[in-house]
Order: C-alpha cells, then structure tokens, then sequence
C-alpha cells in the first residue's frame, strides 16, 4: 500500500475530482469568487444607472454600494487565488518542478477573455463613429495630462521588462528596484486617471450621461482603469514576495505572468489614446 500524501490547504480548496487534469492541483473555490466579485462590478454599474432620475429604479446608494463591495470580494478572491495557487506551495514544491508553460497558458487563454470583453466596448463605439460625428460638444481630450500619463505607462513597461532581466540573471538589486519603479509609475497614472475625470466631470461638466460618446469614454477609460489598478495589485503581491526573496532564475514564473498582463494592459491603452482621444478629437 502507497504512502498517502497530505494537503495543508487550510480548507480552501475542494477534494480533487477523478478527472481533474494532472498537475494543475485541486479545485479551488477562490477562482469562483473573483468571478462573483467581477460580475459584481457590472451588476452595480446598470444599478448605478437605474438609480438615476427622477423615475429611478433602486436607490442612488446601492450601485456605489454593490460596486464597493464587488472590487472587495474581487480583490480577496485575487488574494486567495494567487497565495494558494503561488505562495503557499512556494516552498514545498521542489526546484525541478515545471508549472511555468501551464501558468502562461493560462494567461494567454485570459488575455484572449479580456480581448473580447475590450472589443465589445470597442465595437459600441464604433458604431456610434459610424452616425453624426461629432454626436455632442466634445470636451478636450488629448491634452497634457493623457500625453504625459501615456509616457508614464510605456515607462512602467520597460521598467518592469528591466526588472525581469534582472531576475533571470539572479541580480535581485535590479529586480526589486525595477518593480518598486514600476510599482510606483502605476500608481501615478492612476492618480493622473482619476485627476482627469474630476477635470472632466466638474470643470468640463463632461459625465457618464453625457450623451453616447460620454457612455463610450468612461466605459472605455473606465475598465481599462480597473484593469490597471488590478495589475498595480498583481504588481505589489509580486513587489512583497520579491522583498522576502521568493523568486530565483529558475522560480519566477508569477513574475512572468504578472508582466504579461501589464505588456498587455499597456498596449490596450496606447490603442486607446489612438483611436478614442486622438481620432475623437481630430474627426477621423
């Protein structure tokens, strides 16, 4: 009779079932909570909608409400999933363990859900080019702030790119420090995002409900928003972890996923200024 191995996953996770594939571990019940947290942040945004105006659906709190508590249900399932799925298992697992083609698998199959979730975006506005251009007083859009917020995005990504060499070459000084400035690049742009909407909405009177295209741009800058937001999260569990000395040359495998995501959030915003704030602006 085999020696049975023994599992210290704290209860989070479900007993593995018969089929479940070979090396991917057992189910996990956080994967569904980062789902439930995320369809949250949709569900309150048609609530916010609909307690708006005078024949208002649900009260003005609850969309904020909802939303609060979806990004916070959506950041501890992040938090789960990747310290059950990275950290823990960190220093048991022996150094000739492979996981890494799987995990970028993985993200690449996730990259490819967030594609299609940009592009349906994308395509509303779109089809509102295709009518009366432009559909409304336009505020200005491509102004200093976007210019300079663009410049600090394509900085993180060659930062962090900076910070994955170093890595792979077992040069930890260059490594913690590219993320620290990565880290910190993202924030500032945040911050530069947030600022930009409040010139907008209070100076501009430029909002959500300000015609189609209002609907379009905050749809568009909104999620990409939270998009960056969310990796500056993946970035500073990374940042914390490479602090404690948990990644080598040979174990970086959620350093690579991690910037994977950040390449793509980068790209995604440069079409952005491309085609929502130049080619709003100059009609094309």
């Amino acid at each position: 009779m085999g020696t049975e191995e023994t599992h210290d996953d704290h209860g989070h996770h479900l007993p593995a079932v018969e089929d479940w594939p070979r090396g991917f571990g057992e189910a996990s019940w956080w994967p569904f909570v980062t789902a439930v947290g995320g369809a949250g942040i949709y569900v309150a945004a048609a609530l916010y909608i609909l307690g708006r105006g005078e024949n208002a659906i649900v009260g003005p709190i609850v969309g904020p409400a909802v939303f609060v508590g979806s990004v916070a249900l959506f950041l501890v399932g992040i938090y789960g999933w990747l310290y059950h799925a990275f950290v823990s298992h960190f220093w048991s697992r022996s150094a000739s363990e492979k996981g890494e083609s799987k995990l970028r698998w993985g993200m690449l199959a996730f990259l490819g859900s967030e594609l299609g979730t940009f592009g349906a975006l994308f395509g509303y506005y779109f089809y509102i080019r295709a009518g009366t251009w432009p559909p409304q007083e336009l505020p200005h859009l491509l102004g200093s702030l976007v210019l300079i917020n663009t410049a600090l995005l394509i900085a993180s990504s060659i930062t962090l790119h900076w910070a994955h060499v170093g890595i792979r070459k077992n040069n930890r000084t260059q490594f913690v420090g590219g993320l620290a400035v990565t880290l910190l690049l993202g924030i500032i742009f945040i911050g530069g995002q947030v600022y930009e909407y409040y010139e907008f909405i209070v100076h501009s009177n430029f909002t959500l409900e300000t015609g189609i295209f209002g609907s379009a741009f905050y749809g568009l800058t909104g999620l990409h928003g939270l998009h960056v937001s969310l990796g500056a999260v993946l970035l500073g569990i990374v940042f914390v972890r490479a602090l404690m000395g948990q990644y080598s040359a040979e174990r970086h495998v959620s350093v690579s996923t991690a910037s994977m995501y950040w390449h793509f959030v980068d790209v995604v915003w440069i079409f952005l200024v491309v085609v929502l704030y130049a080619g709003a602006e100059i009609g094309v």
